[in-house]
């Protein structure tokens, strides 16, 4: 099942935005082999919790051995796709370069995953999310106004900038490949991925529309009718109603249409505005809030935990979450109608189909017992 079921992909095991376009790639049905190196791996002990790791078997190989880098170049061989979250320049030291990968497999679509990619000044800089997402521009906009930027889980530079993005530039290259027969480098940086994702701020704020200034804007919690608000029992709700008949609707719902209240769009008014709905949403709980205005259009929500969600009754409708050896996850995402994706299987422990793998992938018995003397593989 899925709409990539008959890829074969490699995944040179790595942390984060790598692990994470394996996943997605292995989610829409696409055979993926998690190469990871001898040692302590994440998850030790409890690999079903290692969702990142879903949906793929897993070889150990260890790449310091000569002996473990010709099995990879084996694998090369027969496989459509390779990518990789190295800094730049630590694959061709091992001898996995794009050159030796591509003379082996011209068909080969190589993906390399770095923060500030293969080049430019800061290309061997260290780095996470929080850094690659500040030298995009995404961070100084994220946050209160007075206040310094929030840092925000790692979803913009690791999962959509870069894992996602990764995992849409192997399928373009395999779409591709299709036409013209030869493999290729995709070339996916964090930094880049996430300044794509700020594409339509940069117009905005060229226009005039959009201020620097973070948390004075429409959609940076600036505009108090598209904020989070308390409720009366310390938790929260979101509000959203940005158009005219959204907020006429959150108005009539709530009561304050019979109020005086300033112009919607008249930011001199929104401190105003924001006091009486910060007020107004104390007077209940949030389940109250959620009996009066869920469903309704004036663009209201409960913010809920990772639990919460799970057990939300939307959710619950849609199965927008599945139960995979004992541990609750999302379902893979978008869906299809004919060639519906799914989780193939649960998380593998590290190297732990090692020889079911290389089996399939044409190494023999006697092969598997010389690559195990030389200790190239475990």
């Amino acid at each position: 099942m899925g709409p990539l079921a008959g890829l074969r992909l490699l995944e040179i095991a790595g942390i984060g935005p790598g692990p994470y376009c394996a996943m997605v790639l292995a989610d829409m049905g696409a055979e993926v082999v998690r190469v990871v190196r001898p040692g302590p791996t994440a998850f030790a002990g409890r690999p079903s919790h290692d969702l990142l790791s879903r949906g793929r078997r897993s070889v150990c190989v260890d790449l310091k051995r000569a002996e473990g880098i010709d099995t990879v170049l084996r694998m090369v061989e027969r496989a459509d796709g390779l990518f990789e979250g190295f800094r730049p320049g630590v694959m061709e030291r091992l001898g996995l370069g794009p050159d030796e990968c591509l003379a082996r497999n011209p068909a080969l679509v190589y993906g390399r995953m770095t923060g500030f990619g293969q080049e430019g000044p800061l290309a061997q800089a260290a780095g996470h999310d929080i850094n690659y997402i500040a030298v995009a521009g995404v961070l100084a906009h994220i946050g209160r106004a007075g206040q310094p930027p929030t840092p925000p889980i790692n979803l913009i530079g690791d999962f959509g900038g870069g894992g996602l993005l990764l995992a849409f530039g192997m399928v373009c290259a395999l779409l591709e490949r299709v036409r013209s027969g030869r493999g290729q480098v995709v070339d996916a940086a964090m930094v880049d991925g996430a300044a794509a994702l700020m594409t339509v701020f940069h117009g905005a704020q060229q226009s005039g529309f959009w201020k620097d200034e973070r948390g004075t804007n429409m959609l940076d919690g600036g505009a108090p009718y598209y904020d989070v608000y308390e409720t009366s029992d310390g938790r929260y709700v979101a509000i959203g109603a940005i158009e005219p008949q959204f907020y006429a609707e959150l108005l009539a719902k709530t009561g304050l249409d019979a109020e005086a209240l300033p112009d919607q769009n008249d930011p001199t008014g929104w401190p105003v505005l924001r006091e009486r709905l910060t007020a107004l949403f104390r007077t209940r709980t949030r389940d109250e809030w959620c009996d009066l205005l869920d469903g309704s259009d004036a663009c209201f929500a409960p913010v809920l935990t990772m639990a919460e969600a799970r057990a939300h009754p939307h959710a619950r409708a849609r199965s927008s979450f599945v139960e995979v050896a004992g541990v609750a996850q999302p379902r893979p995402a978008p869906r299809f109608s004919r060639t519906d994706s799914e989780i193939q299987r649960p998380p593998a422990a590290g190297g732990a189909d090692t020889d079911e793998v290389l089996r399939d992938w044409g190494f023999d018995a006697s092969e598997l017992a010389a690559l195990r003397d030389a200790k190239a593989i475990a």
